[in-house]
């Protein structure tokens, strides 16, 4: 096996760990992993270190690998950094943004009122991620969007979570849509607000589920449900009752 194979490697097994086919503190069983992405252990035990280099992989010793856990709190914090970041690259994004990159923007928050519209909420928290992707690609700052990336991967079961709680994206989709207001207006200051505003309001969501799983007395695991948040599944598996509600990665979902 060629030794470049190894950065393909460590794309795959990220997507499958961003997408929850291996959940928080499942062991990573090196021979399982080889034979699925038909990989060396040297190539593999190489994606793992980089892995655990982005904070999505841990070590533990005699045991081998696992997928880290990010508490409520630790997401908390990564958001509080998003704050900083992302409000450089959308002031940035006013900079610099063309017509043709208005005309992608104000579509996907088009679309995702439309989702709301639908109540089709992983199409939602799909186009969430893009439009967040669009704006680190209009910014065209290396290395905030790098930074950005992994600390947005870390907290990628916790956004879904918050996604599907019932009524979140009813109230993050008109911030969203200030944040591509401000934008496409070239207003730098304004466009930074308008995603401070966002990204503080997604830390008071989770203060709020780490406050309802204080009350009950138990910690919620990223990603999995609460009972009494009603709609919340972990990535991967299916929620009745939610309309458009398909495990991500398979057909259907956009």
């Amino acid at each position: 096996m060629p030794e470049d194979s190894r950065p393909a490697v460590t794309d795959a097994l990220r997507a499958a760990i961003l997408k929850g086919e291996y959940a928080p503190r499942q062991r990573l069983v090196e021979v399982d992993l080889c034979e699925r992405f038909g990989t060396s252990r040297f190539i593999l035990r190489s994606a793992l270190q980089e892995l655990a280099g982005q904070g999505l992989v841990e070590f533990q010793r005699n045991r081998g690998a696992r997928v880290r856990e990010i508490s409520l709190d630790e997401a908390i914090e990564i958001t509080e950094v998003r704050i900083l970041l992302e409000g450089l690259l959308a002031a940035r994004a006013a900079e610099r943004v063309t017509k043709s990159d208005a005309v992608t923007l104000r579509k996907l928050v088009k679309d995702m009122r439309a989702a709301v519209d639908k109540s089709e909420l992983l199409t939602y928290s799909d186009l969430n991620a893009r439009l967040h992707r669009s704006v680190r690609d209009i910014a065209a700052h290396e290395t905030a969007a790098r930074m950005l990336r992994q600390l947005r991967d870390q907290t990628v079961r916790h956004q879904f979570t918050l996604s599907l709680v019932p009524g979140r994206p009813s109230v993050s989709l008109p911030q969203h849509e200030a944040i591509v207001a401000a934008i496409t207006a070239h207003d730098p200051e304004a466009a930074q607000e308008a995603m401070r505003e966002h990204l503080q309001s997604v830390i008071q969501a989770f203060q709020a589920l780490s406050a309802a799983a204080t009350q009950r007395g138990v910690a919620v695991p990223p990603g999995q449900h609460e009972r009494g948040v009603r709609g919340v599944v972990p990535p991967g598996q299916h929620e009745r009752g939610v309309r458009g509600v398909v495990p991500p990665g398979q057909h259907g979902h956009r």
